[in-house]
């Protein structure tokens, strides 16, 4: 097999253990920063600008001039998170106790390969899943009026094309086509019984899916001002997604149908990130980042019905978010690098929004990291990290947009931790010089 064939097959098998896995959000809202094991142990500082060798194409795809010859990239992270929403006494359902834990375990993997043509142009591919969501508390629980389980999963492949113009300006783009899948489950009143009755044990679920296949871009540029100093600016647009699919419900329950076909258009959103990495010594370098990500434009899809009007709603109307982070590494030997890192992450969800669904807030990401250069072609990461979530609670009283009639007051527990491997492997000899000029052969 020729080493691009064994690249991309890398990366088709990335993308076919996205489709088989569940992803919990960790980076605000819905969205998974749990793109790479080498990143994360400077709690993503300087994605943009390369801390993340081949797998920051997923942040800037730029960064793969930054890396010569032939590289694949295979990530894996575990996510374990603990959510708790523990309703107050004053709640009217309170007699049905809180959620338990909501979050799901998951694993979250990402692919990446790079190919040189020549000094001048690169081409990669990336497969990755930039959103996703697992929530689900039990079945009877105080809170089922406004959610039980809650699924969001994507998978996003995007082939880039890299242009070194000299040694201090490189730029990248390149399309990417992204699957997104919903689904959404609440209970609702018995048939025939008051709309309370939705409150009750075993009462039954409504269940809102659909899914669709949008096309986006990313784009990027790498500077290198001076030797040592490297500045990473990389964009990922909006895709914007018409969901097909259905509302399942018990016949009565919410009206005269019991599975209605419905389409909603969702929007997710397109995201800047900027980067900066500084060598200080031979041994230290430092890493900066920050991250803006548009979730504003996600508003309130409206879910239509067969007849063209709308059946239902998602209300979202999110702010945007931030992201701040401050990063280094300690090159021990020729073998070992240390990394450790802080980010702070401004929610785009506050108390006059958050829902029972994804009680979200401000967090502070610690990481720590370490890579071990096995030979001149393969390399290992390991990285961990912990979030610690400002103390948080949920207020649906009239007013706030899930309002269904019954207030719901409740304080929510919450923690992450986060345990990521990558496997880097360059498959061309590092010792043969490449081409200056793409190869001509002649038949």
């Amino acid at each position: 097999m020729g080493l691009l064939s064994r690249s991309l097959s890398l990366a088709a098998v990335s993308a076919a253990a996205l489709i088989a896995a569940q992803g919990s959000a960790h980076a605000g809202a819905f969205a998974l920063r749990e793109q790479s094991a080498t990143a994360q142990g400077y709690s993503f500082a300087g994605a943009a600008s390369g801390s993340g060798y081949l797998s920051s194409m997923f942040w800037n795809p730029a960064v793969i001039t930054m890396m010569p010859g032939w590289w694949s990239e295979g990530h894996a992270s575990l996510v374990i998170p603990q959510v708790d929403i523990n309703p107050l006494p004053s709640v009217p359902t309170f007699v049905f106790g809180g959620s338990g834990d909501i979050g799901q375990d998951a694993l979250v993997p990402a692919g990446y390969s790079s190919f040189q043509i020549n000094d001048m142009l690169w081409v990669g591919l990336s497969s990755t899943s930039p959103y996703g969501l697992v929530t689900d508390p039990r079945q009877n629980w105080s809170g089922q009026l406004y959610s039980r389980s809650s699924r969001i999963f994507s998978v996003n492949v995007n082939p880039v094309l890299g242009v070194k113009v000299n040694d201090w300006f490189s730029f990248a783009v390149g399309p990417s086509l992204q699957y997104f899948d919903i689904r959404l489950k609440r209970a609702v009143p018995f048939p025939g019984a008051p709309g309370a009755s939705a409150t009750l044990p075993g009462a039954p679920s409504a269940v809102l899916d659909g899914d669709d296949i949008g096309f986006g871009f990313t784009a990027g540029v790498t500077i290198t001002p001076f030797a040592g100093t490297t500045i990473g600016i990389g964009y990922r647009s909006q895709v914007e997604h018409e969901l097909e699919g259905s509302l399942q419900a018990p016949f009565g329950s919410i009206g005269p149908f019991a599975n209605l076909p419905i389409t909603a258009k969702l929007k997710t959103p397109d995201q800047l990130t900027v980067g900066i990495s500084q060598v200080i010594t031979p041994a230290i370098t430092v890493h900066a980042g920050f991250e803006w990500t548009n979730w504003s434009v996600l508003k309130t899809p409206l879910v239509i019905g067969p007849g063209g009007g709308a059946v239902t709603d998602i209300p979202l109307n999110y702010e945007d978010g931030f992201f701040y982070s401050l990063g280094a590494d300690y090159k021990l030997n020729d073998q070992w690098t240390l990394r450790a890192g802080l980010a702070y992450e401004q929610s785009p969800i506050d108390t006059e929004i958050r829902s029972t669904r994804l009680p979200d807030n401000d967090r502070i990401w610690a990481s720590i990291g370490v890579g071990y250069q096995w030979n001149d072609r393969l390399s290992f990461d390991v990285a961990y990290t912990h979030i610690f979530t400002r103390e948080t609670d949920i207020r649906i009283l009239p007013g706030h947009q899930d309002f269904e009639g019954l207030p719901f007051v409740a304080d929510v527990d919450a923690s992450v931790d986060i345990i990521s491997a990558g496997l880097r492997y360059r498959w061309d000899n590092p010792k043969v010089a490449i081409p200056a000029v793409p190869l001509v052969r002649k038949y």
